[in-house]
């Protein structure tokens, strides 16, 4: 959500939305799995607000740097924790000064910090996920995530009974509303292949500033409610894109007595969050695990990536997690279909109108 939307896919909390004074950081040499004493490469992050286990963006981009290290033990990883957007600045210049190799950031909330700190050090080497290159040391890993959100909504809208679907997000920032936005297209694609007229409670991609947020990435009693009054407007599927604060909609999916599932985001939900993979119908997955693994094993080798990386259905950025156990109750026709819309949103027939997609 945070970053993400999550994670987003960005991941953040409502303190995001205060001025004051941060919190002290939190760090961890999360546990480096390098045999030597005296590393060759030294890879460091900064996680956004949630933790590096929020079941999200944060935790998923963390797996990166430990496959990384796993796969080269010459490789040095660690991690340190965010608590507000007051810690990002500190925490980047933090690792800078010790002497890291490369420093990835996580979360798009986080770009406008990477590209000053990036600026006063042009000898440094940065990366950061959920935002674009913003200078000749800083390497962008963006993600079109609409494009699973698109898949994710006509699947909504083809398992749903009640003709009611239904989403929210953590904040109304890029990496959770692009996500959302492909929800809601997804479903407008389904309703007019099908002559249906499913609905979209929570968005709607033609009001940016509308919209059901929670305003935290961490409120599991937040998400819980919101979800709970979704069900009450008959919402039957809800696709939370709020990284912890979805959680609150799998304890409400459990309450509901079987009148709810879910869609979960940016990780495989039943291996993420596997106490409530009986609600999931699938995920909205963002892989961001590969590409931070390639981007650490690639500097360490001396080659440093610069420009942008873009994660699409077509190079296994985005798509949809297994159905796990709905695989049975997914009907085989629309899972033909989603086969379909997968192929033509990969060839450019069919058109995303997402104002967050990465240019």
């Amino acid at each position: 959500m945070r970053h993400a939307i999550k994670i987003v896919a960005v991941v953040a909390t409502a303190g995001l939305l205060l001025a004051g004074c941060g919190s002290k950081p939190s760090s961890s040499s999360g546990g480096s799995s390098t045999a030597s004493s005296s590393p060759k490469f030294t890879a460091c992050m900064v996680l956004d607000t949630g933790g590096v286990d929020d079941r999200s963006f944060n935790q998923s981009s963390w797996a990166g740097m430990q496959a990384a290290a796993k796969k080269d033990p010459g490789i040095k990883v660690s991690y340190v924790s965010s608590s507000s957007q007051n810690d990002y600045t500190p925490n980047l210049n933090a690792e800078t000064s010790k002497g890291c190799d490369t420093v990835l950031a996580v979360g798009g909330l986080m770009g406008d910090a990477v590209k000053a700190v990036a600026k006063k050090n042009p000898k440094e080497h940065y990366a950061e996920i959920d935002s674009p290159s913003s200078g000749p040391n800083v390497y962008g890993l963006q993600y079109n995530t609409a494009q699973g959100g698109f898949l994710g909504g006509y699947l909504a809208a083809g398992m749903s009974k009640t003709g009611k679907v239904a989403t929210f997000g953590g904040l109304n920032i890029p990496p959770v509303t692009i996500y959302m936005d492909g929800f809601w297209e997804g479903v407008q694609y389904y309703n007019k292949s099908k002559g249906k007229k499913v609905q979209v409670l929570g968005w709607d991609e033609k009001n940016q500033k509308g919209g059901t947020f929670a305003n935290s990435f961490t409120d599991l009693n937040k998400g819980k409610s919101i979800s709970q009054a979704f069900v009450q407007a008959g919402a039957d599927v809800i696709f939370p894109v709020a990284g912890g604060t979805g959680l609150g909609a799998g304890a409400a999916a459990q309450a509901s007595g079987g009148r709810v599932n879910l869609l979960w985001v940016d990780t495989d939900g039943c291996v993420s969050a596997s106490q409530y993979c009986k609600y999931f119908i699938s995920s909205v997955t963002k892989n961001l695990t590969d590409p931070v693994t390639q981007y650490v094993t690639k500097a360490a080798g001396g080659s440093y990536p610069t420009g942008n990386y873009v994660g699409t259905l077509s190079n296994g950025g985005t798509g949809l997690a297994s159905f796990h156990d709905f695989d049975s109750k997914v009907p085989s026709g629309l899972k033909s279909e989603l086969a379909t819309v997968k192929k033509d949103i990969s060839s450019g027939k069919i058109k995303i109108t997402s104002p967050s997609q990465p240019q």
